[in-house]
């Protein structure tokens, strides 16, 4: 797994971006927000494609398995979390964000807008300093 992974080879902070999609199996999320919790430094929930479920619902399942103390940030704006994540990053820190992959678009509401977090990573990446 790629979490697993990412755990092993990083040096600093793994810091994990990561959202469930929506109408999709419910029972997992709290499992997945377990283990997130449990190998990752900082973990930002947010959306993915949320669909016409609630986003707000989602994260709630999310954050159910979550410890109590474990660092945790809900931010619902993909955008925003991606751009969190980076921000609070340093050199020997790793950002695993998880969840869309190669997808092009994001569905909020049964809206497909178009969405790539490559995207938001490179415009973000280019902002920050070196």
């Amino acid at each position: 797994n790629a979490l697993r992974a990412a755990r092993l080879h990083c040096r600093g902070q793994l810091r994990v971006v990561f959202g469930c999609g929506g109408e999709r199996d419910a029972g997992k999320r709290p499992l997945m927000g377990k283990v997130a919790a449990e190998l990752a430094d900082d973990l930002i929930v947010t959306d993915d494609n949320p669909r016409s479920e609630d986003p707000a619902r989602i994260v709630a399942d999310i954050v159910a398995g979550v410890p109590p103390r474990a660092p945790l940030v809900i931010e619902h704006d993909r955008s925003l979390a991606i751009r969190m994540a980076l921000q609070r990053s340093g050199p020997e820190d790793v950002v695993l964000i998880a969840g869309k992959g190669h997808e092009e678009y994001q569905i909020h509401g049964g809206v497909r807008r178009a969405f790539r977090d490559q995207a938001v990573v490179s415009a973000e990446l280019a902002r920050l300093p070196a």
